[in-house]
């Protein structure tokens, strides 16, 4: 089988006598192929670990509620809603307060709904467990042409059976984006005339670079959005990202996937809670993903929220105590729950807001579709519950908050402006510059490390406008948990790009060449003196070494906004293109 990205020069072998997972290495097969004067490499696929994002409930799921039972107790209901069962539950779709929520605090469909943008023609492929396909509030809208079971590689990707349902992650997150409206059934998905399709890859012993791979590039063209709630071990102490096949399927998926146009991947930030970091996850710290955080009915984090410098936005899922507070979507064997939960639920809740967007504008590339998230969020009420993280204004006016990024999604300003969208200007890649010097990090005072850049002024990899920003970074200490890093952009943006760790006690592996990343500089423009700032944060005495800092700056040369015309001054798109402005004028 030829290998996603392999360029017709790489297959993927199995050898069918053998088991299915081995645990020693099978050195005479590899050799055997070594030895084949056609072959030049030939490498045995190692398993890893990767585990569902989702908080397991306290209380059992509420399956089998009844479809047609009426516990609404509302009384101001609009013409215009949805009349499925689930709906009044549904408060991320409209937040009235119920169950203690804060009213108007949701991700505002009804306002892209009212303008008859409901995801048609878009597929988002949930990338999991699999999928119900046979459930009567997901059938209709199941697409099964671009659909695949890799972990058992047939294309009938429904769950594997278990007494403890398991495999319901798939299903759950499949309907919180393309639920079927107005069925008596469960509740209504984000967007429910969209396609969905299942891609399960998550059900196996291990994960191998190959099946992750494959999944990223199923079906590419036909796919537009892949939707991930999932990741490394959200344990506080794991350091893990895409293997080298999994990241070229990605960079191929948004280069050339929607027929050029780009894939979206959507990721689950993590559920490591403020014990962990997901810039030390490689999947949501990439810039070529769209990493999702969440935010409770109150607006507060969730207590299972990692933060991080790398999340572009957020949506909601529970963790409030009372189960109605959780996300009401479809569950296994045609049944409903009340009790999904995670990051695993938000993340679900943004594919199907792009969903909306690239139903209001086919032509939205995969950085058009990051661009209108960063304008078209919303701060609304989201705050750190423990104080730690507050909300801070960049260099252009964009208000972010290392929790939740730039804020909550807002489906209707985002289907308002996508109509309206002009693609933004080709993208750079600016290596702007590089520490190779080991330096030492002592306790109890800061090592800040500086590089001048005049971000590739002059050559044809000019970037004046940033998007993300990577600092490359190979580090060790004696304990790396209690090592934190910060970056501080020219015009005075300071991005906590690693934060302490408790249960991170390594002391061997430390970081080699991790592309730590920010988007908080967006916007920005990136000429002048970065700075990096590592320290230990912890009482006890620690040591170690900055072994080498890569500045690398992605971005546009040209205002990426200049051919938009804002419909309101003091909207994020009139504050950013007057600061692009005032900066050329200078």
């Amino acid at each position: 089988m030829k290998l996603v990205g392999g360029n017709d020069h790489e297959y993927h072998f199995k050898h069918r006598t053998l088991p299915h997972a081995r645990s020693r290495r099978s050195i005479s097969h590899t050799r055997l192929l070594k030895s084949h004067p056609l072959i030049h490499t030939a490498i045995q696929q190692p398993g890893f670990k990767r585990v569902k994002r989702g908080l397991r409930p306290a209380i059992s799921a509420i399956h089998g509620l009844k479809f047609d039972a009426n516990y609404n107790d509302q009384t101001d209901n609009d013409d215009t809603e949805p009349t499925d069962p689930y709906f009044h539950l549904q408060w991320y779709l409209k937040n009235t307060g119920q169950n203690g929520g804060k009213a108007r605090l949701d991700l505002n469909v009804q306002a892209a709904w009212n303008q008859g943008i409901t995801g048609k023609n878009v597929t988002t492929a949930i990338m999991d467990d699999g999928i119900d396909y046979v459930h009567p509030d997901l059938k209709f809208n199941y697409n099964a042409e671009a659909s695949y079971d890799y972990s058992s590689n047939d294309p009938f990707p429904y769950p594997r059976y278990t007494d403890d349902w398991f495999n319901s992650h798939g299903t759950r997150c499949a309907g919180e984006v393309a639920a079927a409206r107005d069925n008596g059934i469960c509740g209504v998905g984000v967007a429910y005339d969209s396609k969905i399709a299942g891609i399960r890859m998550l059900d196996q012993p291990y994960m191998t670079d190959l099946i992750e791979a494959n999944s990223m590039g199923h079906k590419p063209h036909q796919i537009h959005i892949y939707s991930a709630s999932w990741g490394p071990t959200d344990d506080g102490k794991t350091v893990d990202g895409p293997r080298n096949s999994t990241m070229r399927a990605i960079v191929q998926g948004v280069n050339e996937g929607r027929n050029g146009l780009g894939n979206i991947y959507v990721w689950a930030s993590g559920d490591g809670g403020e014990e962990d970091d997901c810039n030390c996850d490689g999947y949501a710290a990439s810039m070529w993903t769209i990493s999702i955080n969440s935010a409770i009915n109150d607006g507060q984090n969730a207590h299972y929220d990692e933060s991080c410098s790398s999340t572009l936005a957020s949506t909601f899922s529970n963790g409030a105590k009372d189960p109605n507070t959780g996300v009401a979507t479809t569950d296994l064997y045609g049944k409903c729950t009340t009790t999904h939960s995670g990051t695993s639920a938000a993340a679900p809740e943004a594919a199907g807001i792009f969903a909306l967007a690239l139903e209001a504008n086919p032509d939205l590339t995969w950085r058009d579709i990051q661009h209108l998230t960063v304008l078209t969020s919303k701060r609304n009420s989201l705050f750190d519950a423990k104080n730690r993280f507050h909300w801070t204004m960049n260099g252009v006016g964009l208000e972010f908050n290392h929790l939740f990024g730039f804020g909550v999604l807002d489906a209707g300003g985002m289907v308002t402006l996508a109509k309206q969208w002009h693609t933004v200007p080709a993208r750079y890649h600016c290596d702007a510059g590089v520490i190779d010097q080991p330096h030492p990090i002592y306790s109890g005072r800061s090592l800040f490390l500086e590089i001048k850049t005049d971000a590739c002024k002059g050559s044809n990899t000019e970037v004046n406008y940033l998007e993300h920003v990577q600092a490359v970074i190979s580090a060790n200490a004696s304990r790396r948990g209690d090592l934190e890093l910060f970056v501080t952009s020219p015009i005075g943006t300071r991005s906590m790009i690693l934060s302490r760790r408790a249960n991170d006690d390594d002391h061997r592996d430390g970081f080699t060449k991790w592309p730590f990343m920010t988007t908080h500089s967006w916007g920005e423009y990136p000429h002048g003196v970065w700075k990096l700032e590592a320290r230990f944060n912890s009482a006890q005495p620690r040591s170690g070494w900055l072994i080498e800092w890569s500045l690398v700056l992605h971005g546009t040369k040209e205002a990426p906004y200049r051919t938009l015309s804002p419909t309101s001054p003091h909207s994020k798109l009139a504050i950013v293109k007057k600061a692009h402005e005032d900066k050329k004028m200078q």
